[in-house]
């Protein structure tokens, strides 16, 4: 059985492991004040274009949204995310359980714009209410789309006007900023967010993803709100040394294109063979209509995201693929199909 499931099924990448192997007679002093993190900071910084920029290194994406967060929100203040938005859907009330209210707006494609942040605005007008304060996207998606320049600038612009901060969940960064029509790159991120982050756990790190602040104005004191929330790790350099070979002769950015090439392969498998997708695939994440009899010999074989019914006839799968998914592994799996098929 191949596993389609996510992106960080495999341990690490031979060029990460490879840093650990490096500092292993090193000897550090820890909680992200080391060489390694101070490294892998100017690294950053050079790739953003941004010397002022304020980075942090944390474990996982979970721990790494509700830090920030609970961090920037004052007790009475709430979040607007996307109603498929990972803080909504994967993350166990992680936000809510900070003290503030997730407001949820319904997009077709995982995406939000001021318009449909205006009704929120509107809707939340007293004391009486929750105060709308920043507005949580992810890039990609978590239906795997992608947004715009100017999509970005759109929105970073209405929060600036309507005094909301713009969060960026970078969780996927790696295949947004690879795939195919993508215009934003590390400096349009730099210069239209509030804060984001460079995610490594789903682009071949073991572990890892670095916080950027480019807002100098909310990360007073950050380190309590990290240490408070069990984000700082003790041996940081652990995040920091992948994350400055990451940063490295393009690797980020290469391994979140091929990601996205294994998907584009089982994408133009999946067209010619006649089935549709439920969203405009764009990244490494597929969700695809699936006849039911075909859709539960493949959830039989493979290890696949089920997202049920999407009609009487049709089963909705997930498929993503990732840094270390290969053609054979493509290839094995449409033979299989054709079989079924025939």
């Amino acid at each position: 059985m191949y596993d389609f499931l996510n992106d960080y099924n495999q341990t690490v990448h031979p060029k990460l492991l490879k840093s650990f192997i490096d500092i292993t007679e090193q000897k550090f002093s820890g909680y992200g004040l080391d060489q390694c993190c101070n490294q892998a900071r100017e690294s950053i910084k050079k790739q953003l274009q941004s010397p002022n920029a304020d980075i942090h290194f944390m474990l996982g994406g979970t721990i790494t949204n509700l830090t920030v967060i609970s961090h920037i929100l004052r007790p009475y203040q709430a979040v607007i995310a996307a109603d498929t938005g990972h803080v909504n859907v994967h993350e166990t009330g992680a936000i809510e359980a900070t003290g503030h209210k997730v407001l949820t707006v319904q997009t077709e494609d995982g995406k939000l714009t001021p318009e449909l942040l205006k009704s929120v605005l509107t809707y939340h007008c007293d004391e009486h209410m929750v105060q709308p304060k920043l507005v949580y996207i992810s890039n990609t998606t978590e239906l795997g789309t992608i947004y715009t320049k100017q999509e970005l600038k759109r929105l970073y612009q209405f929060c600036q006007k309507n005094h909301l901060y713009l969060y960026l969940d970078g969780a996927r960064l790696a295949m947004a900023l690879a795939a195919n029509g993508n215009d934003i790159s590390f400096p349009d991120l730099a210069k239209y967010t509030d804060v984001f982050y460079i995610g490594g756990t789903k682009v071949g790190a073991f572990a890892g993803e670095a916080v950027v602040f480019n807002n100098l104005s909310v990360n007073q004191n950050f380190r309590f709100s990290m240490k408070q929330k069990g984000a700082i790790l003790a041996k940081s350099w652990i995040v920091g040394s992948q994350m400055n070979v990451l940063m490295q002769n393009n690797l980020y950015l290469e391994l979140g294109k091929h990601s996205n090439n294994m998907a584009n392969k089982l994408k133009q498998l999946f067209e010619n063979i006649g089935l549709t997708f439920i969203t405009k695939p764009q990244s490494n994440q597929l969700f695809v209509n699936f006849p039911n009899k075909l859709a539960k010999k493949i959830l039989t074989h493979y290890a696949v995201d089920n997202l049920g019914q999407t009609d009487s006839n049709h089963i909705g799968l997930r498929f993503c693929t990732s840094w270390s998914t290969q053609d054979e592994d493509i290839e094995l799996f449409a033979k299989q199909l054709r079989k079924w098929l025939a």
